[in-house]
Order: C-alpha cells, then structure tokens, then sequence
C-alpha cells in the first residue's frame, strides 16, 4: 500500500498540483500503466483536496485586486499657516516729549518667533567688523530663522503635493517568492475513510518560485485628481508666504537697523554732552577754589556731570543691546563687537497718494495672494469630497515566472479592469463634504479680513508718515532754537551776566532737542518702513522709500 501511494506523493513534490492537473491525460495513463485503477478514487479525493487548498496560493492564478477609495484630503481650518513662525508689527505709542510737555509719536518694530533668530551665516558669508543696511538685509534673507522655516514649509508642501500626484501615476513593482509548505487535510474539514486505503492526512511538502512585476493604474478618480489639485494650491500658498516672509525680514531688520543707529546717534550726542557738562564743572571748580563761586554752585555743576555719566552709561547699554539682537536676526556672531557703518538721515517720502498705494497694495501683497490660493485650496478639497460619490475605474496587471525552481520558470500574466461604485458608504461622504465646507467658509473669511487689514495698514503708515513727517520739522527748528539759546548763554556766561548752572541747563535743553530730532527721523524712516510693508515692497524697493547711502 505504502508503495502504491509512492508515485502519487512523489508528483505532488516534483509538481505543483495544479500543474499536474492541466496533463490531465498523461497522469491517467501513469495510473493505468502501474495499475491503480482500483485505487483512483482515493489518489482523485486526495488531489482534489489538495487543489481546493492550494489553488488560491499560486501567482498564475492571482484574485481580482479591489481599488481602494481614495480619501479627500482634510485641510486644516485655519489658511494662516505662516503666522506660527512669528510675527513683525510696527506699534506706535505717545509719550511725552523730552523738551516739552507735549506728546509725540513714539514708534517701534516689534520682531517675535523665528524672525527674532537666525542660523550661524559666518561661514558661508565671511564678515570684516563692518555692517552696512545692504549687508544686514542680504544677511537676514540668507540666514534669518523666518526665512528658513517658510522654506521648509514649502518643501513639505512640495513634497505633499508630489504623494498626492503618486495616486494618480502608474505604480509599479516587483517580487520575488519561494514557498514551502505542508497541508493538514483534516484541518481544511476533510474526513477520507476507504476500507483497506490508508490516505495521508498531510500532503506535501510543495514548493514553487514566483518573480513577478505588478501595475496599478488609475484610469479616473476625481477624488485622487482634485486632491492633487489642492495639494498644488497649497503649495502655491507656501510659496506666496515664503515672498511675505522676506518682506516682514526687511521690515523687522532694517527697522533693527534703524534702531541701531538711532541709539548710536544718541550715544554720540550725550557723549558731547557729557564732555560739555565735565567743562563747565571743571571751570566751576576753579572759580570756587579761587573763591569767586559759591560752593553750592560747584555742587550743582557737579550734579549734572554724574547726571550726564549716568545717562551716557544707559545709552551705551541701549546701543550694545540693539546691536546684539541685530545680529541675532542676520546669523552674526551674538556679540556687539561690529561697527554700524551707514546712517540713514531724513529724507521726504516719495510722492504718491493713498488710492495709488492701496491699488499698488492690492495688487503686490504676497499674503493676500496666499490667502487665495488657500482658498482654491479648500475649493478643491470640498470637490474631492463630493466626488466620493461618482464611480472610480482602475487597472491593474502583473507579468512574471513561475515554477518549481529558478531555472523551470513559466511565464504567466493577468491583466484585470474595476469599476468602485459608491453605493452607501455609511454617511462618511457627508462628513467629509461638511469638514471641507467649514474650511472653505474659514478660509473665505480669513481672505475678506486680510483685504480689510491691508487697507488698514496702508491708510495707517500714510497718517503715520504724515505726523512723522511734521515732528521732524518741529524737531528740527527746535534744535536750531535751543542751539542759539545755549550759545547766546554761553556769551552771558563769558561777560560775567549768568551762572554756570544756567548755561549747564541751556546745553541741556539743546542736547534733549537733539535726541527729538533723532527720534523723530527715526520714527519717519520706520513710518516709510510700515508703509513699503503695506505696499507689499520687498529689499529690491527699498530705495524709493528711504535716502540708503
């Protein structure tokens, strides 16, 4: 029996079963010719099981591949993405006058998140000491940290959109497979009982070898094209924002700059001041030792000297400071040890009115064009999600080898068609339909305010630049008046009609109206900084709005 048996498991293991079934014919005559007859039913029982369980295994018989749904995307609510990197305003505040009473406009640009750093930029930029406007701009557009991290942003967008288009292109690949296996018979249900036949319970073991590629190909799914569609508008909404990004990097540095300078120019004033105040005592000191001069006299002179020292070591402080956050933002070393070379000195605004700069601001500002493209975006996504509903066709195929070794290969294909038709997918269109929707209402909105705060922000830097413009004419007759008063105390001083203390507080008052005066350019050049912003201008328009060297 065990021998009559032989023959039938030595096939199962030279051949696969399937195989051996398609020589139907030369396998009849095998039994015929060893004189199995009386034994076919059994040997036919154990082959069949073996087919049953073995047909689903083998590559030239692959099952109907079933397309998958793609899902619409899920934008996020909110299209103003670039406001997590940080922000660069320009604030004003009044405060009260150093010569006068009255209040002035007191303007500062306010740097926060990535736009207050920057990576290391020595090594790729090398640097002399020396800083000029131009070189802290190109600096800050290489190395600033805002700049860096919309970048980034939009290589991931990019990237984004790539995997969104990969559904849409053929995907092929390849595989390689060797199988080995055994086959319990009672496990799979059956239950063989021929008197006088003992009928193996485990078949096997097999093998065969299967290389093969594999194509899958949508043909159409609106879902997949319309998801790629958004994904393209959201990358164009990144690179919109990488644009605004270097706008808001010429309007944080060169109003970093102008800070600079503005407290350098305060330096060098109180310093003249102090040499001034340190004359005055000295030739105080000499009348009282000569005892012409009363020591109270002395005393107040001296006063104002430590007065003026403590006022220069603050400026100094100030300066150094300013200074380091500079560099902060242009990847220089964190140091004060550099040399501000340019000065910015007062020049009048170029002439244009507020409806040429609004239409100007409309038509340039690359945030507003990323807020519609990001409202294309979520137009996009909410027709990804109605098109859940309309059929999807794809195809798929695979061409390779099959066989019992590397070497006896038998070339085998399938090619196959589908057709997903949506029929009730449990409410899951709807959804999806109404999430898109919230984000397309969103995002309409957010671009409706953006148009509300550009006309905001122009009409606001033109009142800005207008107050600016009139506190540097005030500013700049009052020091002229308060030089001619402190020469004319001077004269006083010299023809024995005044005190020392009198002519200490003239020159005073003359050096507090030169700090107005730097002050007020200061305001005006960061007024015609705001208003570049608001137009939308980037470094390349700098010179139209202030007098560079």
């Amino acid at each position: 029996m065990h021998k009559a048996m032989k023959p039938v498991i030595l096939l199962s293991r030279v051949c696969p079963i399937p195989i051996a079934l398609n020589n139907a014919h030369a396998f009849t005559s095998f039994v015929c010719k060893h004189r199995l007859i009386d034994r076919a039913l059994p040997i036919a029982a154990t082959l069949l099981a073996s087919l049953t369980i073995t047909f689903p295994a083998f590559a030239q018989f692959p099952q109907p591949q079933t397309q998958q749904a793609t899902p619409p995307v899920q934008l996020p609510l909110s299209g103003r993405t670039a406001q997590s990197n940080g922000s660069v305003t320009t604030t004003e505040t009044p405060v009260p006058g150093v010569t006068t009473s009255v209040d002035t406009l007191n303007f500062n640009v306010q740097v926060q998140g990535q736009y207050s750093g920057s990576t290391p930029g020595i090594a790729q930029m090398p640097f002399n000491g020396k800083l000029g406007f131009h070189e802290a701009i190109l600096r800050a557009l290489a190395f600033n940290l805002g700049q860096t991290g919309v970048t980034q942003a939009l290589r991931q967008a990019q990237g984004q959109a790539r995997s969104s288009r990969s559904s849409l292109l053929p995907n092929i690949t390849g595989t390689a497979l060797e199988n080995v296996e055994t086959e319990d018979l009672r496990a799979y249900g059956f239950r063989f009982n021929f008197p006088g036949y003992a009928i193996p319970t485990v078949i096997g073991p097999f093998n065969y070898v299967d290389f093969r590629a594999h194509l899958s190909q949508t043909v159409l799914d609106l879902t997949a094209l319309n998801n790629y569609r958004a994904m393209n508008a959201v990358t164009q909404a990144s690179r919109y924002s990488a644009q605004d990004a270097r706008v808001l990097i010429v309007l944080a540095v060169g109003g970093s700059y102008l800070q600079a300078t503005a407290a350098k120019a305060r330096l060098a004033a109180e310093e003249a001041q102090v040499k001034a105040a340190n004359a005055v005592y000295q030739q105080s000191l000499e009348q009282y030792n000569r005892g012409v001069l009363a020591k109270i006299d002395a005393d107040k002179n001296q006063v104002q000297l430590l007065t003026e020292q403590q006022r220069l070591l603050t400026l100094q402080n100030e300066y150094a400071k300013q200074k380091i956050n500079l560099a902060r933002m242009i990847g220089l070393p964190v140091s004060d040890n550099y040399e501000l070379t340019d000065e910015i000195p007062y020049a009048p605004a170029m002439p244009i009115t507020v409806d040429d700069a609004l239409k100007q601001a409309l038509e340039s500002r690359a945030d507003l064009k990323a807020a519609d493209a990001q409202v294309r975006a979520a137009e996009r996504a909410i027709s990804a999600a109605h098109a859940e509903r309309y059929p999807s066709v794809g195809v798929t195929a695979d061409f390779g080898g099959i066989g019992v070794a590397p070497g006896q290969l038998e070339t085998t294909y399938t090619a196959a068609a589908n057709v997903k038709i949506p029929i009730w997918q449990g409410g899951r269109v709807e959804g999806d339909v109404e999430q898109a929707a919230a984000v397309l209402a969103q995002r309409r909105a957010e671009y409706s305010d953006l148009k509300g705060q550009i006309e905001s922000d122009v009409r606001t830097a033109f009142l800005d630049l207008r107050a600016a413009a009139s506190q540097v004419d005030v500013a700049q007759r009052n020091v002229q008046v308060t030089r001619e008063a402190a020469e004319l105390t001077h004269q006083k001083l010299e023809a024995g009609v005044t005190t020392t203390v009198d002519y200490t507080q003239a020159q005073e008052t003359a050096t507090n109206a030169e700090f107005d005066y730097i002050n007020a350019v200061f305001d005006h050049n960061i007024a015609k900084l705001s208003l570049a912003r608001a137009m939308g201008r980037g470094a390349k328009d700098l010179p139209q709005f202030l007098k560079l060297p």
